[in-house]
């Protein structure tokens, strides 16, 4: 996983926290880690139909656990940062 984190660092790339409850792929200490090295988080409830939007409370509790905060998830910021997030995103590519 430190790899995974050292790469999405280095290209400024934003992981995602699946919260569909047989993936939740980042655990709490991968949340806590890319946190601290300023990875941007976006959880996601990987929902293909319209009952699995409940699904997000698994998300949100992972991220949770992982110490973050709203400001932390970029699917929680603002019209302002979020656009600011995007626009140096495609600085990125």
């Amino acid at each position: 996983m430190k790899a995974v984190l050292e790469a999405a660092k280095e290209a400024g790339t934003a992981l995602e926290i699946n919260a569909f409850p047989f993936r939740l792929d980042l655990n709490d200490r991968h949340i806590r880690e890319a946190k601290e090295l300023g990875i941007p988080l976006i959880i996601s409830t990987d929902t293909h139909i319209k009952e699995q939007f409940g699904f997000m409370r698994y998300g949100v509790a992972t991220a949770r656990r992982g110490w973050l905060a709203k400001e932390d998830v970029v699917n929680t910021l603002d019209l302002k940062k979020l656009e600011v997030f995007l626009e140096k995103s495609r600085k990125k590519v």
